[in-house]
Order: C-alpha cells, then structure tokens, then sequence
C-alpha cells in the first residue's frame, strides 16, 4: 500500500491527498470470489469536545462512533478501521490545528464532526481543501452549509428547523406573554437565538454573555426588571445552569428554555437538580434513549451501563454510512466523498432517511425536532414540536 501526500509548506493549507488509503484484499467475506473488497487499514475520525466544559455534549457522540466501529472490527477482524480521536474542547482556536492534523493523516478518509457550530467555521476549509469528508453529528448554524465545501454533511436539521420549532413551543405550549433572549455569542448560541426571535417578534429584552463566564449579576437584573416568565438560552451548558442558578437564587419564578447546546445530564449538575427543575431544552433529534433496534442496549453494555446522550445515536448512524463505504472498498477520500454524496439508506438507531442534498444538508422531510424537561433530575423526552 502507498499513500501519495502532498502538503503546502509554510502556511496553513494542506494540499489534497492524491491517495488517502488504500484497499486490500480480506480473507473472508461475502462477494463472489470468496475475499472481500473492504478497504483497510483506514481511519475515522472523530472531531468534537473530549474535555472541557462541553466534554458532556462530546463524549456521548463519540461514543456512537466508538459503538459503530467496535461492531464493525468484530465483524471485519482481518480488514479493521481505527478510530482517531481529534479533541477540540469545543473551542475554535483549537480547532484549526486539529483539522491540519487530521488532513495531514492519509489513513484518515472520513471525520465524524465537527461537533460545534464554532469549530467547524474554521475546520471545514481546511477539510475541504484537502478532499477529506465530513459528517457532522451536532453543529447546527445554517450558514454553514451555504459556504460551497464540497466535503461538508450535516446529520440533522439546522437551526432554521430548531429555532423556530423552539419558537412555536415557547408561544403555543408554555404560552408565554414576555419573553428575554440571551447569547453567548458563539457561532451557535448567537445564530440560534437570531431564528427564534423570528418566531416571537417583540421580546421583552435580550443581552450577551461570554462563553467562561461565570459572574451574571448583570444580566440577571436585566431579566427580573423586563417581567419575562420565559427565558430563552443560546449557547451551552455550562453557562446555562451557572446563568439559571443565579436567576433563581435572586427569586425569578420563571422557566428557562434552550437548545442542543444544553440538552445534556451535565447542565442539571451545574445548575442544581432543584433549580434545573421544568427547563426545556429541544434538540433536532428524537430521544436517543428510545432509538430503534440494538444500539441502547448495545451502547449501555459497551458503556458501563450510561444512558445514551443527545446525538449519540446520530453519531452511531453517521458512521456507519462511513464504514458502509469503506466496505464497499471506497478506500480514498474522493471515493467515500462520492459514495456518502449518493447515500440513500435509513439510520438503523434514529431511523431517519439518510438522504443528503446538494449542500450537504439532509433533506427537509427527514427533519424533526423535540422538546425535552428537566424531571426528577432527568433530561426526559417532552414532545415532537410540530413542524407548523
């Protein structure tokens, strides 16, 4: 096997792979001549937050693609794809390094991420110059897919889906009168808060904070002084509860609502169980606890028995369409590139149709999204948000 790599030195870019993997013959399998056209010795990567503050958020979609590639090695021992793990920390000015490190990797011909909305602005160029694929589990601005990159895929509805779904819940369910929004000025937390505003119209007020923050003494004041019984969150967890549990202890009796940047277990133990209490927090996705087939009990045994957590089922799905690919003997990046382009299969976890557009986007018929509540302690499921 030869890899052929050519770089652009001194700068940033990364020239395109003229070989990104190679394939070989298995000795067992199920095509006619008795071997298989597998491509080995290849990898997938995964690019997402490991550690830090969003670690919560990237630890269950990394364990999808862990479950999907461990199950694909016991099928496949003689012909096995390794996992490379690109831990980003959720954080963009990592990110670019990490995305050079991965291009860099000939054995690397798929990348499961970027997670984050904020990373993957950065990431994906140098993805795209250097032909090496995408799927992304989680990063949700819808600018995203209007770059041109021909390497980028999205395994969810964006949030021209999510925040106005977020919207109509806001309106039609919890029938709120006043409403503050409040971002965190990521790439995510901003753009989101910007398409559930369309929905509401006026709102009550709205202000920013900073990702790291932890002192909100200021905007709490803003939101008890606007009257607002409903909060609206951009941004992640860890913000999310710090800012509600602030807001509570200074006697606001209203209910927070925010989006997939804090659908996770880690923002009930930020904010405390009794101020977390009847948070809503939606997500274009159905609840991966109650995903089709094996993949819960499978990922609870693989697991040590850990519920399975938003996208994680995504992550499982995605993957598979890469190593799907990677079976059928698509051994270089422009091969799997095609072969996810022309990918018209449903999910065996989430069940959706993995259809994807021209943009990269899936199509607007697979798209769903929820709401879920904080429960007893829980992020239980609450209901599907209608689409109009």
């Amino acid at each position: 096997m030869r890899q052929k790599l050519a770089r652009v030195l001194g700068g940033v870019a990364i020239g395109a792979l003229v070989f990104s993997g190679a394939a070989c013959k298995a000795d067992s399998g199920d095509d006619a001549g008795g071997g298989s056209k597998a491509a080995c010795d290849l990898k997938i990567g995964f690019f997402g937050p490991l550690t830090g503050d969003a670690a919560g958020l990237g630890i269950h979609m990394r364990n999808g693609t862990k479950l999907a590639i461990d199950q694909y090695n016991k099928d496949n021992a003689d012909c096995k794809v390794n996992l490379e793990e690109y831990d980003s920390q959720g954080d963009p000015a990592k990110a670019p390094a990490l995305a050079q490190k991965a291009a860099g990797d000939s054995k690397v011909v798929g990348v499961v991420g970027p997670a984050f909305s904020g990373e993957s602005e950065v990431a994906d160029p140098i993805f795209d110059e250097a032909g090496l694929p995408i799927i992304t589990p989680s990063a949700t601005r819808p600018s995203l897919s209007t770059k041109g990159w021909k390497i980028f895929h999205r395994g969810v509805g964006n949030d021209t889906s999510q925040g106005p779904a977020a919207g109509r819940y806001i309106k039609d369910v919890l029938k709120a009168d006043k409403v503050y929004v409040v971002d965190d000025q990521s790439a995510y937390g901003a753009g989101l808060v910007d398409e559930v505003k369309k929905v509401l119209g006026a709102v009550a007020g709205e202000d920013k904070i900073q990702v790291k923050q932890t002192n909100f003494s200021a905007v709490v004041t803003k939101i008890q002084s606007s009257g607002a019984n409903v909060l609206f969150f951009g941004g992640y967890y860890t913000e999310a509860g710090l800012l509600l549990k602030q807001l509570k202890g200074a006697g606001w009796k209203g209910t927070m609502v925010a989006g997939d940047g804090v659908n996770d277990a880690n923002f009930i133990k930020v904010a405390g169980q009794q101020v977390a209490e009847g948070t809503i927090l939606t997500c274009p996705c159905a609840p991966a606890t109650a995903a089709k087939g094996s993949f819960v009990t499978d990922y609870k045994a693989a697991f040590d028995n850990a519920e399975p957590g938003t996208y994680a089922d995504v992550s499982y799905d995605i993957t598979k369409i890469m190593l799907a690919g990677i079976k059928d003997g698509k051994g270089t990046r422009a091969d799997l590139l095609s072969f996810i382009k022309s990918y018209d299969k449903t999910g065996d976890a989430t069940g959706v149709a993995y259809k994807f557009e021209s943009t990269g986007e899936l199509d607007p018929a697979q798209v769903i999204v929820w709401a879920f509540k904080v429960n007893a302690g829980k992020v239980v499921p609450d209901i599907e948000i209608p689409k109009s």
